[in-house]
């Protein structure tokens, strides 16, 4: 007999599989290298500097142009995701970020290395917020905040990855940096294995009306292998298209239900990434102005970076444990109280045990909002939404900096710390008072709940109620008639 369930509801209901796995391991070695790619350059930093004879102000630039590059790309992967597909953004930023990084490789001066760096920043800022995105739309309900929180773990192993190679290869080799460069480029080859393999997001096909190609990607995990949907053999069997959304979305992350959510998430980017910035690029500064030197150390530097993987990993644990808003605001808690530890530290011993407490938990924390952004979200509003949430978090990276750096003459090092450990307990208050609870269900019942605070508005995507009348309602074996595209 065939199934009437939807689309949506029969990935939800399927056992988690081979190809979840896949795709999963697909999207952490993205962001691997991403991490691997924007970690390295303080290692180079130290070599290009008297190489190219750059002053404060140049040497700057270069530590912000990730920055710039990450922001401009969040903003894009949002834009482009929703209007072609999740697909094809994380291949164009694959390809974007791993020519600027051979290219930099070869850069003969610090200003066409600058500008390098920025647009490999673009395709990692779009790979970081596209990939959750992506993943996000494919795990079943009752594992898909694991499963986004350990993709996001790949960072941290991007991170180890940046430190080994700076070590060895960037400090141990005559034109070292350029060879790290082009070991960062070397996710180029994976273009070949993503264009075999790589299947468009079924609940992104169902918004275009290609409810063909959303059933064979859907049969596919359900057989336990990946379908690529090849639109041209799909043609003559789809309905009618709707209208392809604006290019910009962004006044409806404020509106049809959305204000609060939208709201909340651009709080937790801000504040996670305005403490994470703030402690992590000052901390050893901060600490040597007490005397110690350690925090210059490789072995310092290590352990701290080596703290975030569990730190990513329970995290990912705990989402489905204990919801993500609970795991973000405790991670958010253990983070302020690390701090305040690191703060009152005066042995080098316990400057390692408490820094690498505050690591494990400031990128738990990341766990946590790259599980939920996507979430809170409409699948026509999804990558806009994580795009601008993680677009919005730079800025945070960007002033923690300059404001720390202001604050220190004023306040002190304990007054710096209290100032960062307010802003966590700020936002882990709001995120437990305000966040909405997406833990176990399904993408399209928490848009519901999002159209249902705005009277006469319908979900992104349908509702449980009307679920059945949606593109999604395909039974297997066949295809269906027009229905709502909404």
């Amino acid at each position: 007999m065939a199934s009437t369930r939807s689309l949506p509801e029969r990935m939800d209901g399927m056992r988690v599989g081979r190809p979840h796995v896949q795709l999963a391991f697909i999207g952490g070695l993205g962001l691997l290298f991403d991490g691997m790619d924007g970690s390295l350059v303080s290692y180079v930093m130290p070599i290009i500097k008297p190489l190219w004879h750059m002053d404060g102000v140049q040497a700057g630039l270069i530590g912000s142009s990730l920055l710039i590059g990450i922001f401009i790309g969040s903003i894009a992967a949002g834009v482009l995701g929703d209007r072609i597909g999740r697909r094809q953004v994380m291949m164009y930023a694959l390809a974007l970020y791993a020519a600027a990084t051979i290219f930099a490789a070869f850069s003969p001066n610090w200003e066409i290395f600058f500008i390098l760096r920025v647009i490999a920043g673009i395709g990692i800022g779009a790979e970081s917020a596209i990939i959750p995105t992506f993943i996000a739309e494919f795990i079943p309900k009752y594992r898909r905040g694991f499963f986004v929180g350990a993709v996001a773990g790949f960072f941290a192993l991007g991170y180890v990855s940046a430190a080994l190679i700076g070590t060895t290869v960037v400090a141990g080799l005559p034109e070292g940096w350029r060879i790290g460069q082009l070991i960062t480029a070397a996710p180029v080859v994976m273009l070949l294995w993503w264009r075999r393999v790589l299947p468009e997001s079924p609940r992104w096909l169902l918004t275009r009306g290609r409810e063909a190609e959303a059933e064979d990607v859907v049969r596919g995990l359900e057989e336990g292998r990946l379908v690529r949907a090849w639109s041209g053999l799909k043609a003559a069997t789809r309905i009618a298209a709707p209208k392809a959304p604006p290019l910009f979305q962004h006044a409806d992350l404020w509106r049809h239900g959305n204000a609060r959510r939208t709201a909340v998430i651009w709080l937790l980017w801000l504040a996670v990434t305005f403490s994470f910035y703030g402690f992590f690029v000052w901390i050893p500064s901060l600490l040597v102005a007490k005397g110690m030197t350690i925090t210059g150390s490789f072995t310092y530097s290590l352990i701290i970076t080596v703290a975030q993987i569990p730190g990513y990993y329970s995290a990912a644990f705990l989402n489905e444990r204990l919801s993500r808003r609970v795991t973000i605001a405790l991670y958010l808690v253990g983070g302020a109280g690390a701090a305040f530890l690191l703060s009152q530290t005066s042995s080098e011993g316990a400057v390692l045990l408490t820094g690498s407490l505050l690591s494990f938990f400031m990128n738990g924390c990341y766990a946590g909002l790259y599980a939920y952004t996507p979430e809170v979200y409409g699948t026509k509003l999804r990558a806009t939404g994580m795009g601008s949430a993680s677009a919005f978090g730079r800025i945070g990276g960007i002033t923690a900096p300059i404001l720390v750096g202001a604050a220190f003459p004023v306040l002190g090092f304990g007054g710096v710390f209290t100032m960062i450990m307010a802003v966590l307990g700020g936002a882990a208050l709001v995120v437990l008072v305000f966040g909405v609870s997406t833990s176990g269900r399904s993408l399209e019942e928490i848009d519901a709940d999002s159209a249902g605070e705005t009277e006469g508005a319908a979900p992104d995507g349908g509702s449980p109620a009307t679920i059945a009348g949606m593109p999604g309602a395909v039974r297997t074996g066949e295809e269906s008639g027009r229905g709502s595209s909404r």
